[in-house]
């Protein structure tokens, strides 16, 4: 996993780079399953969903996951899908508009804005979908967890 300095830029130019021609469930299925395996390089367990038009196609919550990932991942999807952009670059976009989610009319306990949730973008398409992360202490690590396993996948 690389180190990163994230700006609004950046994560916006990254989004930009990862933008799939098509996306299978059989996609969904390889990627998350990429994504486990990466994660059994922490000593945290991890929860990983991957969604596509509203459909959950893959779900797996480690050994030793607890209930609230599921409470991260429903909010972190949320953001991605109503803001059209990871949840990380939803976090910088509010800073930098000196937001909150409650000055956007956003209750806190439905939406996150912090790392770990990712876009699934269709070349000439919007946002189709989300792959979101929850269980690494540091949401950046969520973030990056998920777009080491985009880049492989993509490459």
């Amino acid at each position: 996993m690389s180190t990163n300095t994230f700006t609004l830029q950046s994560l916006t130019e990254e989004e930009q780079g990862y933008v799939f021609k098509s996306f299978s469930r059989n996609d969904a299925l390889t990627l998350g399953l990429d994504i486990i395996e990466r994660a059994k390089a922490f000593p945290d367990p991890v929860c990983v969903e991957i969604t596509i038009n509203g459909l959950v196609v893959f779900r797996y919550f480690m050994e030793g996951a607890i209930l609230d990932s599921n409470y991260w991942l429903d909010r972190k999807r949320k953001s991605v899908m109503l803001m059209s952009m990871s949840s990380l670059r939803f976090l910088y976009w509010l800073e930098a508009s000196h937001a909150t989610l409650s000055d956007r009319k956003l209750n806190p306990d439905d939406y996150a804005a912090c790392g770990g949730g990712y876009p699934i973008r269709i070349e000439g398409m919007d946002v189709v979908g989300s792959i979101c992360v929850s269980g690494l202490p540091d949401h950046l690590a969520d973030h990056q967890l998920i777009t080491d396993a985009l880049a492989a996948f993509l490459s």
